[in-house]
């Protein structure tokens, strides 16, 4: 099963740094990971230099998965220069775009 994730809720951080990543890092996760869309703060995530962003840098590179910060949220934030390499910023049509070939079968937001 091919999934996208959305983080748009403050719990965010504790279930990917505690759940996801470990379990991504470790192959475990059993559903492939094509894609994670960050909100608000969230985008925080994607900072290149941060252990979140090294860690979601790494699965990127080994995966190809899709990291993108919404566009507003982190302009608003000033952090659009700074996120990791394999991050893009964009809003739901080029979200759209870039998994409109992998074949989602589930969008899951936390």
């Amino acid at each position: 099963m091919k999934v996208a994730y959305v983080f748009s809720t403050t719990n965010s951080q504790k279930i990917l740094n505690n759940m996801i990543i470990p379990q991504l890092e470790k192959d475990t996760h059993v559903a492939e990971v094509v894609g994670m869309f960050f909100f608000m703060d969230n985008t925080f995530f994607l900072l290149r230099g941060t252990e979140m962003g090294e860690r979601l840098q790494q699965i990127h590179d080994k995966t190809g998965m899709l990291l993108m910060a919404c566009d507003q949220c982190a302009i608003e934030r000033n952090i659009e220069k700074d996120l990791v390499p394999g991050a893009s910023i964009g809003c739901f049509p080029q979200l759209y775009t870039a998994l409109a070939g992998v074949g989602v079968d589930q969008v899951i937001t936390l």
